[in-house]
């Protein structure tokens, strides 16, 4: 678990003032044995559950995408207005249940390697990560 001197080095890190507000973030995102996948919108509401205060979802969006910058969540974008964060930013695969609106962790033993035949003049590719969009089954 980290303690609070670890989160103001993280926000301080990230180029932000650690306020109680974002000292909070960093607890909910970062003193867990387990990794998990949120919206902006999930975390304020998880915040404020176990606060019973509100929290700004603009203090919140600035927090989680400084924190992204820095490595220390991943942003996983689902389609072009929905994206999820991961406080797991090890190389790893997801589902994404359509039905449940879930995002599942996938082992990147589970997927065979992906050939990529085309490359673009002065790239090289940094990762491929996948995403395997599943729904209910109602056959």
């Amino acid at each position: 678990m980290i303690n609070n001197s670890q989160y103001t080095e993280k926000l301080r890190n990230s180029g932000l003032r650690p306020t109680k507000q974002r000292i909070k973030i960093c607890e909910v995102l970062f003193n867990t044995d387990k990794t998990f996948h949120f919206t902006i919108n999930e975390l304020v509401e998880k915040i404020s559950k176990s606060t019973n205060h509100k929290i700004s979802l603009a203090t919140v969006y600035n927090t989680v995408h400084a924190f992204k910058k820095k490595g220390y969540v991943k942003e996983i974008p689902i389609n072009s207005d929905q994206s999820y964060f991961d406080t797991n930013t090890s190389h790893h695969h997801h589902f994404y249940d359509e039905s449940q609106k879930d995002l599942i962790d996938l082992d990147e033993a589970d997927v065979e390697p992906v050939k990529i035949n085309t490359k673009i003049p002065g790239k090289k590719i940094k990762s491929v990560e996948i995403i395997v969009k599943v729904e209910d089954d109602n056959t």
